[in-house]
């Protein structure tokens, strides 16, 4: 278990039975592997909801509105569109460079994985694009690392909400609505 993982644990203690995945299945769908820390995230998480706001998918998630597999396939044909008109960020100019989402705000931002040519899952770092406008940020790290970052006040977002986090965290497994 990753120090980052360690971090959300004390922030948010496991709410209940780990959840097992057919990640083999979920890889093929995606058409790409995922990083180990992320599946650990979802075993002990699920798909899950981080002070009221931001929103972790999982892939086949109780609540069909932030299941992962979906939120790939629409996100990488609405970005292709996207940047019919706006510029991609430097980031993504290197030939192969893509984006896998794994998270969502209420607000509407998206958070992604940089998938780089010859970078491993374990290896992809965090991309967090703004709901309505151009703006993306990078963050040099994992994706506990950046929610347990962001959530223990370690590293402060420019495109989250100035709301989020709260003073007094809170969490919610996603269910079936």
């Amino acid at each position: 278990m990753t120090n980052a993982l360690n971090r959300l644990l004390d922030i948010a203690p496991a709410p209940g039975e780990p959840r097992d995945k057919d990640w083999g299945e979920v890889e093929r769908t995606l058409a790409v592997r995922l990083p180990d820390d992320y599946k650990e995230l979802i075993g002990i998480y699920g798909g899950s909801n981080w002070d009221d706001y931001l929103y972790v998918l999982e892939p086949n998630c109780p609540n069909k509105h932030y299941d992962l597999l979906t939120w790939a396939k629409y996100q990488a044909d609405d970005l292709e569109d996207l940047w019919k008109f706006e510029k991609k960020p430097a980031e993504l100019e290197a030939e192969g460079a893509t984006v896998v989402p794994w998270a969502t705000t209420d607000n509407g931002e998206c958070l992604y994985w940089l998938v780089l040519p010859g970078r491993e899952p374990n290896e992809w770092t965090v991309m967090v694009n703004e709901a309505r406008g151009d703006r993306w940020e990078h963050y040099s790290g994992s994706c506990t690392r950046f929610l347990a970052s962001v959530l223990d006040g370690e590293f402060r977002s420019n495109i989250l909400s100035s709301l989020f986090p709260l003073p007094t965290h809170q969490f919610r497994r996603l269910a079936a609505v």
